[in-house]
Parts: structure tokens; C-alpha cells; sequence
């Protein structure tokens, strides 16, 4: 079976969906190729559902920019969608007098990233706000939230779909030729069928390497090496702790052990670090050893036996374990050479907050080629 498409996405988590709405809305004809049973079955539905302010990511990185205007937009497509969330705010705190230097710069990043509502709080200050919290001082973020992820991705199904996208589960990338005027895909599944379209956005999230290597014309050098890093996330039996989102100082990898909520207000903590070859999403009970280590060190309250395994996710980095933490990539044709192709590498935290930032710079890279 052949078809003639102007533009597939490949890929139906968040990023995919919303760049499939954005390509819908300015008239191209698109289909959204899933290999998996459903949409974000991978990265998306596997995370803390944050809503980010953008504090944490170097000024002027794709991070920064698209999580700050990303936060924006996504707040208000919540609202005219009804979408549930909740701005419950953040707190990130500092345990000793090492976290507080490290929090002042964190405070000097945000603010130069554009988030302007952040305030210093001082341990009692921030004890006034949690009482269970230990700490000798926070900044507190009240534009923080939290979001219902699959909830906003029905919505942007929706939205794509209205403006006449489809999409395809089942439907794997087996193999992609460069052509003239754009691509051959071959896609497998049930019904195999092999796609010519002018433009292809890999939004395969940990995928998006590897189907990067499958298209040929596209040179190997403009792929980079997928490195996993696995985060397991625990539960808290009995009642939440704390009111707000409870984040450490930021380490390496990831943002620390921290306290989300979920929108029925159950606590839960995570992720941890555990870099991973393999996809594996079981958690491991033995590593909330080192789960109460590091929450007691700002609620020294936690008792014992009281966290459970709950879920675990897989963040798609293109730097490893020794390596300074890489900006998101999107690589288009100005980097490769190849019109009418973007691929979305390392699209970990907060590529929920920025998707819809996100999808209008992937087609602004498409329409300005």
C-alpha cells in the first residue's frame, strides 16, 4: 500500500501531538505514525506532571525560552480546554549552607530566564508556608503547577484531529529514504504500507535516534548517542506531607529527589538516577533505602516503612553520566542539510511544559527553510 501525505509525524506523545496540532492548524495535510498501542504510552505518561517555571536551564538554551513561554501557553490551552490542573506553587530548598550558595545562583538563573515571580524565603518563612519542612531556606515558585498529561493529550489529538490530522497506532518506522522533493517511509504493523511525503519531524522521544539512523541521505553525524537515565518514583502511604511541590537543590542528572502531588492530592516522591541500557520500567523496592535518606533530609518526618513502589520513567539524554547536561536539540535543515526533516533529540524535563512552545518552533524551522 502507498500513500502521498504532506507531513508525518512520527511519534504520538506530547511533543509529537502537539507538533501534529501546530502542522493541522497552518493547512498542511499530516498523519501521526505511533508505534506503540496508544499515545503517550512512553516518556509522556511516565513522569512528574509538572508544570515548570523554567529556573533551572541555561540562560538563553532552548530549555529556558520554550519553558518560559511554554508555561504561558500551556496554562491558558488548560483553560479553554478543560484540562485539569493546578498552579499549587513550589518550593525548592536548601539543607545546609552548600544548598543555600547553590539556591542563590538557582534564584539568579530563573530570573534571568524570565521568571519574575520568585521570592526568597528564609527557613521560618518557608516553614510558615510548610511547617513539616526543614530547611535553612527555599525559593518559593507560585507559578508551579501540575497537570493532567493524558488529559492534555486527548485534547491535542483533538485539536490535531479537527483540523484534519490522523493518526496511526501500530504503524512503526521500519526504514526512510531521502527523495526528491522529500521521503520514502516504509512503515510496518498489520498493514504495512510504505508513505511519500515532503516533510518528516521525529518526535520519537527515546526512540529518536535510532529511527534518525533509518533514514537514508541523512548523515550519521547528525545523530547523536542516546544515553537512558532511568528515574523510579515511590508513593506515601497516609496523607501528604506538604501542601505545595517539594524540590531539593539540583543535582546532575535530574532535580533530585523531590515531593510532587497529583491532582486527587496524593504525595509521591521521585525520580531518582540510575543510568539504564535496556528499557526497563520496573521499580526496584530496595531503592527507597536511599529514597528515605534523601527526603528526610528536608522533612526529617518521614516514617518508616511508609513509601511504596509506584511507576517509573526513562529520560531520552544525548550527554552521558559525565557530561554537563545537554539543551533539548532540534535539528533541522540548516544543521544536516536535508529539507524538510526535524528530528527532536533529547527532549526530556520540561518538554511537557514547553510542547506547545515547542511545536511553533518546529514549524517555524519548517517555513523558514
Amino acid at each position: 500500500m502507498s500513500v502521498d501525505i504532506q507531513s508525518v509525524v512520527i511519534g504520538a506523545g506530547v511533543v509529537g501531538l502537539a507538533v501534529a496540532r501546530q502542522l493541522a492548524m497552518s493547512g498542511r495535510d499530516v498523519l501521526v505514525v505511533e508505534a506503540g498501542g496508544g499515545i503517550g504510552t512512553g516518556i509522556s505518561s511516565r513522569n512528574s506532571e509538572v508544570i515548570h517555571a523554567g529556573i533551572y536551564y541555561l540562560g538563553g538554551s532552548l530549555k529556558a525560552r520554550l519553558c518560559v513561554e511554554g508555561k504561558q501557553r500551556l496554562y491558558t490551552y488548560c483553560d479553554e480546554h478543560g484540562v485539569d490542573y493546578r498552579r499549587v506553587g513550589k518550593l525548592i530548598v536548601a539543607t545546609d549552607e552548600l544548598q543555600h550558595a547553590a539556591l542563590q545562583r538557582l534564584l539568579q538563573q530563573g530570573r534571568f530566564n524570565g521568571v519574575d515571580d520568585l521570592q526568597w524565603l528564609d527557613g521560618p518563612q518557608a516553614r510558615e508556608l510548610e511547617p513539616a519542612l526543614s530547611c535553612v531556606a527555599a525559593l518559593w515558585s507560585p507559578s508551579t503547577g501540575i497537570a493532567d498529561s493524558h488529559g492534555l493529550m486527548l485534547a491535542l489529538q483533538g485539536d490535531a484531529e479537527r483540523f484534519g490530522a490522523t493518526l496511526a497506532l501500530h504503524t512503526p518506522l521500519l526504514s526512510a529514504l531521502c527523495i526528491d522533493q522529500g521521503f520514502e517511509l516504509h512503515m510496518g504493523g498489520s498493514q504495512p504500507m510504505t508513505l511519500c511525503c515532503r516533510e518528516v519531524i521525529n518526535c520519537a522521544g527515546l526512540s529518536a535516534p535510532q529511527v534518525a539512523r533509518t533514514i537514508v541521505g541523512l548523515p550519521a553525524q547528525f545523530v547523536p548517542q542516546a544515553h537512558w537515565c532511568k528515574g523510579s518514583y515511590f508513593s506515601l502511604s497516609g496523607r501528604a506531607p506538604f501542601r505545595h511541590l517539594v524540590y531539593p537543590a539540583p543535582e546532575s542528572a535530574g532535580l533530585g529527589v523531590h515531593m510532587t502531588l497529583d491532582l486527587g492530592g496524593q504525595a509521591r516522591f521521585g525520580p531518582d538516577v540510575e543510568w539504564v541500557e535496556h528499557i526497563d520500567y520496573r521499580v526496584e523496592p530496595r531503592r527507597a533505602e536511599v529514597f528515605y535518606q534523601a527526603i528526610r533530609r528536608y522533612w526529617p518526618g518521614l516514617p518508616d516503612n511508609s513509601l511504596q513502589p509506584a511507576y517509573s520513567g526513562i529520560r531520552p539524554k544525548i550527554s552521558g553520566p559525565t557530561e554537563p547536561a545537554a539543551d533539548f536539540l532540534v535539528s533541522g535543515c540548516a544543521e544536516h542539510g536535508v529539507p524538510g526533516l526535524v528530528n527532536l533529540f533529547g527532549i526530556e524535563s520540561p518538554g511537557l511544559t514547553s510542547c506547545l512552545a515547542l511545536a511553533g518552533h518546529v514549524v517555524k524551522r519548517l517555513d523558514d527553510r
